[in-house]
């Protein structure tokens, strides 16, 4: 199955029933009367989040859909049947944006939640509508209502509470597998991971939260190199972002080099996201002997200037990572007990989000912007990172 976490789709409402025209004629019923019945209501669009959806891929090859359109009205004032809904599912966390006008309609982020982003038009009238004492055979009638249609954007970003920020091969995926029953590639050799991975760590009994793994950074993400850069904006819904650090990188770089270039990459994309509450990890603790771990921790902490959190650990081996676990429980339990105790924190946080979401998207329609303007060759006709050649085959398994 292609993971896709963006496609664009036509939509269009159903359109509203005409009234009927009609006069009853009845044996031995003179003068009848209209009784032209009204039309049926067209149906409408509803977009609905879907739990056990968790890719777009679907939406890459029907771009456009139609409700259906209500029915005319009929004589014995019979009214027209209206048009079904069209619901169309997408993954939990799916945002919906109006290509039109640039507006975000609405964040589906509950299993179940619904938005209607097409209403079906109205239903015309019969003439039966327009008798009156002074009109007692109107010849009038009025016609359905077209339904709405939109150019709309789905943008899906994972739903996690801690997302993991690192360049390829510093652990991310060998984290997310010691701490929860997600189980990524990992292997003996460079490689990184080519689609986001969530995992639920499990602290305690009833005390759990999600961790994302994304596709690791490389120097230059921010001007579209990797895969990186593509799935930044699922960290714009994290609470709190694991900055992992390898202390033993196969390649000979630095480990403070190696933060560093990530933390420029992150303010090159979104500034809001670099400021986001950010822990330090340093991982492979047991590849290095003490002194030169000792040497390289005061590297990377100087060189990030760091004040925050900084914990030590070795993925493969689980070591440090219950404290881990247990630390980023605690803050994200204070984070939901503050907000529900002060709901203007939590309106806070979701304008937070949004910032960070307008400034990935931003960001991301520059880049493509700017490889539409490369040489002609480059240059396809369609949305560039959208294409098929970046989608990845990935298998999901329960």
């Amino acid at each position: 199955m292609k993971f896709v976490d963006e496609a664009s789709i036509k939509v269009f409402a159903g359109n509203g029933g005409n009234g009927a025209m009609s006069f009853r004629r009845e044996k031995y019923i003179a003068k009848g009367g209209p009784d032209g019945g009204d039309g049926g209501d067209g149906g409408s669009v509803i977009i609905e989040a879907d739990v056990n959806l968790n890719t777009m891929v679907d939406y890459r090859f029907v771009r456009s859909y139609r409700a259906e359109s209500g029915e005319s009205g009929r004589g014995r004032n019979c009214t027209g049947r209206s048009g079904e809904d069209l619901v169309l599912k997408v993954p939990v966390g799916t945002t919906i944006i109006d290509e039109d006008i640039g507006e975000v309609l609405g964040d589906l982020s509950v299993d179940g939640q619904q938005l209607v982003v097409a209403k079906g038009g109205y239903h015309g009238l019969g003439n039966t509508r327009f008798k009156s004492s002074t009109n007692r055979a109107p010849r009038q009638t009025s016609p359905g209502s077209e339904g709405e249609h939109r150019s709309l954007k789905l943008e899906l970003k994972v739903l996690a509470d801690v997302g993991l920020l690192g360049l390829p091969n510093a652990g991310k995926s060998t984290f997310i597998r010691a701490v929860s029953a997600a189980k990524p590639k990992v292997a003996d050799y460079p490689f990184t991971t080519l689609v986001p991975n969530l995992g639920v760590v499990k602290v305690e009994a009833h005390r759990s939260f999600v961790v994302a793994d994304i596709p690791g950074l490389i120097e230059g993400a921010s001007e579209g190199a990797g895969l990186g850069i593509r799935f930044l904006k699922h960290l714009t819904r994290n609470r709190i972002l694991l900055h992992l650090v390898d202390m033993a990188p196969y390649d000979g770089v630095e480990p403070a080099d190696a933060a560093l270039s990530i933390v420029r990459e992150l303010e090159r994309f979104s500034p809001t996201l670099a400021q986001r509450e950010r822990w330090l990890v340093l991982n492979k603790s047991d590849l290095v002997d003490d002194e030169t771990f000792a040497a390289r921790r005061e590297a990377v902490l100087t060189a990030l200037d760091w004040k925050g959190p900084v914990y030590s650990i070795s993925a493969i081996r689980s070591e440090g990572t219950d404290a881990l676990c247990g630390a980023l429980m605690t803050y994200l339990e204070e984070c939901r007990a503050r907000e529900a105790a002060d709901p203007e924190l939590l309106e806070a946080e979701q304008l937070l989000q949004t910032r960070m979401q307008e400034e990935a998207r931003e960001r991301i329609a520059e880049l493509r912007a700017r490889h539409r303007r490369g040489p002609e060759e480059e240059i396809d006709d369609d949305d560039d990172f959208d294409d098929d050649e970046f989608d990845v085959e990935v298998e999901y398994v329960p």
